[in-house]
């Protein structure tokens, strides 16, 4: 099994990397399985203070892969409920554990991606990213909780337009529709990610912990909603939207959706 997903620990920062760069680190099922440790790991690490998610190469994550559900579409169905599990309890691990997630994101933040930025604490953009929330450009609906995440950050109108009209928009639109905290060079966000992440690792750690479990359960179950999103999801993939969907994205060219 190939290393999808890269963990590294130093000065009690854990980095988790996402490892498919060759697809903009487009999420499959191996990226989905492997994150889930991960990120369980460091939710029970004493050592780990802060935990940055960041990808690989020119970007972020470039959403699921849609040339995996291509290959997978007569069990598609299935495997989005199975996979998506791993997914959203590695999601929920770090909405859950009591320490900042800061998401470190540049290039392209699509789909899965979108999703698992909005999971983080806080976010950091380099200027130049593209962000969509894109499942609709397949004929599937959202999962890996943004349609928790987004009513709550942005507005039901705001989500509602993100989700049915999936237009890509840049990184000073994100932070001005509170999607992202910052908005920095490409050339400085690593830099700027570490000085955040330092800072954050020398803070009260345990305030932090409370503040975070607080504002959680401020808002309704997170857990019950992504099961829901991942029998949306699966009930999208058995119709013929989908796979319209997945088959023009793979052919480049714009889908006929006929609402079956």
């Amino acid at each position: 099994m190939s290393e999808v997903v890269k963990l590294s620990v130093a000065e009690g920062i854990a980095t988790i990397a996402l490892n498919r760069p060759h697809v903009m680190n487009a999420m499959d099922g191996e990226m989905m399985q492997q994150l889930r440790p991960i990120a369980e790991l460091v939710e029970h690490d004493a050592s780990v203070r802060v935990v940055v998610l960041r990808g690989e190469g020119t970007a972020f994550m470039a959403g699921g892969d849609v040339a995996v559900f291509h290959q997978h579409l007569a069990e598609l169905p299935k495997l989005i409920v199975n996979w998506g599990r791993e997914m959203h309890a590695a999601f929920l691990a770090m909405r859950r554990m009591g320490k900042p997630v800061l998401a470190s994101v540049h290039g392209a933040v699509a789909g899965a991606g979108f999703s698992l930025m909005c999971a983080a604490d806080l976010a950091i953009a380099a200027t130049g990213t593209r962000f969509t929330l894109a499942y609709a450009n397949i004929g599937a609906s959202p999962d890996g909780g943004s349609t928790y995440f987004l009513p709550h950050l942005v507005g039901y109108k705001a989500a509602m337009e993100m989700i049915m009209l999936p237009d890509h928009f840049d990184a000073e639109t994100a932070r001005a529709r509170g999607l992202v905290n910052w908005v920095v060079p490409p050339e400085s966000l690593a830099a700027e990610t570490l000085r955040i992440a330092r800072r954050l690792a020398m803070g009260p750690t345990s305030a932090y912990a409370e503040a975070k479990r607080l504002v959680n359960q401020s808002l309704s179950p997170l857990e019950a909603q992504m099961e829901q999103e991942l029998q949306a999801f699966a009930r999208c993939a058995q119709g013929l939207d989908f796979k319209e969907g997945v088959i023009a994205f793979l052919e480049k060219r714009k889908p006929v959706f006929r609402g079956a």
